[in-house]
């Protein structure tokens, strides 16, 4: 079997993981990596890959097999244009666009190109996930009526100075939407609507920060979809204590646990077990190309997730916490009682201006979709 070719537009940053991902597939013969485009100077290219500042001479010159988009959210479509135009295939980091009018433009450029189009949602290569969604379409937990997570992390000074569009809701006058939702925790708000096969019909959210930023580090989204389910991601990037961001189902004849990294499933009745064989979504994407396997996170997949990041779109800027209210140790900084204020939020389905929280500051709940 010929390794697939691969080339990544945005090689720094987020790309040096697909860098070391491809490393590996390239030991295992299944992919190999033959050109690098970013418009900053690329760290520890390596000897034998060219590196390129502008994508389209890169794509005019290797026309690789597979291209990776690892850039801003807001230069997705018009890379994934330049990409399905050229006949590779493209796997697009998340979040993939930010409205549903890109979204339907990205799919009329795919079928138009004829080429199979990725979303970067690893969250949704989870075989444990699919074991979840079988168990649940036979009955296993009843009648689902709320998937909720839980998600406390740190992310310092730095992280939100790391490039042009970090902490933004706006760059040049076009939507970045850099915050915990929309970025850090995607995957968990993406594995939360994968649970069930439903369109969001209702979206809102309680937002805050912890900094002087323009987009939201704590969050409270509550998404209603048109089957009654209630999906709630309560979520901080100023956290007390880790908390991965693992997801609880809760059924009329029973619980499912699902950890995020793990594939560690618990089902009604059982205790917690691995569910193995779990692949990249380039791995995935690279069968799909040989043997039409099919895909796991095309765009079809990922559609309501834009729909709630477009709703979000129209919420109001999130407000600053009071001061008092938050540790700061460095460049890190911690909202006090924040942990326990989200495990409240998912417990009770309910949105941080909906309970008792121990800081100071306006948190406004919005309905983004009415």
């Amino acid at each position: 079997m010929r390794a697939a070719t691969v080339a990544l537009v945005g090689a720094n940053g987020h790309g040096l993981h697909h860098r070391q991902v491809l490393a590996g597939l390239a030991e295992q013969g299944v992919a190999r990596l033959v050109g690098l485009a970013d418009p900053a100077p690329v760290v520890d290219a390596p000897a034998d890959v060219p590196v390129f500042t502008d994508h389209r001479a890169m794509l005019e010159r290797i026309r690789p097999d597979v291209v990776i988009v690892c850039t801003p959210p807001h230069t997705h479509l018009a890379l994934a244009r330049d990409v399905l135009r050229a006949g590779s295939d493209l796997l697009l980091e998340k979040p993939p666009v930010l409205d549903r009018q890109e979204h339907d433009a990205l799919v009329a450029a795919r079928d138009t190109a004829r080429r199979a189009v990725q979303i970067g949602f690893q969250a949704l290569a989870s075989p444990a996930l699919g074991r979840l969604r079988t168990a649940i379409a036979s009955g296993g937990l009843g009648t689902v009526r709320q998937v909720s997570v839980v998600g406390a992390w740190q992310r310092d000074d730095a992280y939100w100075g790391r490039s042009a569009w970090s902490g933004r809701r706006r760059l040049g006058g076009r939507p970045t939407l850099d915050g915990a939702l929309a970025n850090p925790f995607a995957h968990a708000v993406m594995q939360a609507l994968a649970v069930v096969d439903a369109e969001p019909v209702g979206v809102e959210v309680s937002w805050l920060r912890v900094r002087p930023i323009e987009v939201e580090d704590t969050a409270t989204l509550r998404v209603t979809l048109a089957d009654g389910v209630r999906v709630l991601v309560a979520v901080t990037l100023a956290g007390e204590e880790f908390v991965d961001g693992d997801l609880i189902v809760e059924g009329s004849a029973g619980r499912a646990e699902l950890t995020f990294r793990d594939d560690l499933l618990r089902l009604p009745g059982g205790g917690s077990e691995p569910v193995p064989g779990r692949v990249t979504l380039l791995e995935n994407l690279v069968e799909h190309r040989r043997t039409g396997v099919p895909l796991l996170a095309p765009p079809e997949r990922t559609a309501g997730f834009t729909a709630v990041i477009e709703a979000l779109r129209t919420a109001p800027d999130p407000v600053e916490v009071a001061g008092d209210a938050v540790a700061v140790d460095g460049g890190t900084r911690v909202l006090r009682g924040v942990n326990d204020a989200l495990r409240r939020c998912a417990a009770e389905g309910a949105l941080l201006d909906e309970v008792a929280v121990p800081w100071t500051a306006t948190v406004r709940a919005v309905s983004a979709t009415g």
